[in-house]
């Protein structure tokens, strides 16, 4: 599933070409993707212009004044600017024409993905208790501190909570802990302020970095542009279980930490 660097690379693709432009028409090939396409898709939305593309989590919002389109791509979707006479795919569930005569085409295979709506002035249920963004000032060491205490599940689950911090997936939650030398099996009360510190810090640091370089470079992820990202040549610990750690050298261990494979280094992540 794309995670939020590649989410937060969509946005910045798509943004340039989206925002300002009128919706002239919704074109649904199929009724619902992993829910019901809401009928403010067809009714609401024609007529409206874009004034901004978003990201909450790993959702997408095409603000209008009069609500809000929310699209998530699920396992598989895709979002691209075409051309609006770029012929039909296999698969190209929604169009939403643009005055530009360009088109906004999501592609889903797999459906899991969805496109909803969101009232003005209003908070979407798929939103409303996630946890702050990962990227924001309201995340950061002492905040993951006064929320862990207590906590007995190991932090790796604790981090991939949305209700701790939105976005953080199994990639780049890896990725962190590893940098910050963390096991992921330590429970998330026994982690410490200042190992906390370093760790929301590694957090941002990865984020950062994959979104610069245009995300991880999945089987279904490519970027608006067609270019695929950059970062997953250069993980340290995701999907390298058994390999040699590029720290000490020994070989990387692998477990499945709730239901998702986890790969650490049982010398340098305490």
């Amino acid at each position: 599933m794309p995670e939020l660097p590649e989410v937060e690379t969509t946005r910045r693709g798509l943004a340039p070409h989206l925002e300002g432009r009128r919706v002239v028409t919704a074109i649904l090939r199929r009724p619902d993707l992993r829910w019901p396409i809401p009928l403010q898709i067809e009714d609401t939305l024609p007529g409206e212009r874009i004034d901004a593309v978003r990201r909450r989590a790993k959702y997408l919002l095409l603000d209008t004044t009069a609500g809000s389109a929310l699209l998530h791509l699920g396992m598989s979707g895709s979002l691209r600017v075409l051309p609006a006479d770029t012929p039909v795919r296999a698969h190209d569930h929604v169009d939403l024409l643009l005055d530009s005569d360009q088109v906004l085409r999501f592609n889903d295979p797999r459906r899991f993905g969805c496109l909803l709506w969101q009232a003005p002035g209003e908070t979407h249920e798929l939103l409303r208790d996630l946890g702050p963004e990962p990227l924001s000032d309201a995340f950061d060491g002492d905040y993951l501190f006064e929320l862990s205490r207590g906590r007995k599940a190991p932090v790796k689950t604790f981090l991939m909570d949305q209700r701790v911090v939105v976005g953080v997936g199994n990639i780049y939650v890896a990725e962190a802990l590893f940098a910050a030398g963390v096991s992921p099996l330590r429970a998330a009360g026994k982690v410490s302020r200042d190992r906390y510190g370093e760790l929301a810090a590694s957090i941002k640091d990865i984020l950062a970095y994959a979104i610069q370089r245009g995300g991880t470079t999945l089987r279904d992820f490519i970027s608006p542009d067609g270019a695929p990202g950059y970062f997953e040549q250069e993980l340290s610990a995701y999907g390298r279980g058994g390999e040699p750690c590029p720290r000490c050298g020994r070989p990387l261990k692998q477990a499945s930490i709730g239901q998702r494979t986890t790969v650490w280094c049982g010398h340098c992540q305490r």
